[in-house]
């Protein structure tokens, strides 16, 4: 779909990323990276902190697509173009207009993974992943919810979800217009795992 067009629940999507480059191998004194820690994300916005909570148990190509392109730096700097009040705030598009995503950098469209209602819902602070009519056409775009949206569960990829920080989320700048577009966006300054976040 258009992201020119339409209602809230029509979520324009992006391309998907690819395979995850190998890790190296570890020494074998090396300890294994905490599991927990490696499916936490963190997100640096002009207000703060957003860390999530990323769900391989519902959606494991799209959590390894989110973990490949944070780690490459690819949405280091991205807006959040489509903004919609109670709805959703989406971003993962460098270009900024909807139709971008990482299919330039060579990631295919993912095949969805869709998670029944009564695993997942789109509730306040879901993570999902945009996508096209085509249900195969999530790539890196991503929104996070403001608020439930039972017309998205079972229609979209749910990818994680925020633990803390959605204060922070609901500081994201509005867009306005039928389609939420943003002039002007706020950018996601930096993403990272924790798991790679050096010690303190």
């Amino acid at each position: 779909m258009s992201d020119e067009a339409g209602s809230p629940a029509e979520i324009p999507g992006e391309p998907p990323i690819g395979e995850p480059a190998a890790a190296s191998a570890a020494a074998p004194a090396a300890a294994t990276p905490d599991p927990a820690l490696d499916n936490t994300l963190i997100l640096e916005l002009k207000d703060g902190k957003v860390t999530i909570e990323l769900r391989p148990d519902l959606a494991p190509q799209h959590v390894e697509r989110i973990k490949t392109l944070v780690r490459a730096g690819f949405y280091d700097g991205t807006p959040f173009h489509r903004v919609i009040e109670g709805f959703m705030a989406q971003g993962g598009d460098p270009t900024g207009t909807g139709t971008g995503g990482a299919r330039d950098a060579g990631h295919a469209d993912l095949p969805a993974e869709f998670s029944p209602p009564a695993k997942a819902r789109f509730v306040r602070g879901t993570c999902g992943m945009a996508r096209t009519q085509n249900p195969d056409s999530a790539n890196s775009q991503f929104f996070i919810m403001f608020g439930p949206a039972p017309s998205l569960d079972g229609q979209y990829t749910i990818w994680g979800r925020v633990v803390s920080g959605m204060e922070v989320v609901d500081k994201i700048k509005r867009g306005g217009g039928g389609n939420g577009m943003v002039q002007g966006p706020d950018k996601l300054v930096k993403a990272t795992i924790a798991a790679d976040a050096p010690a303190t």
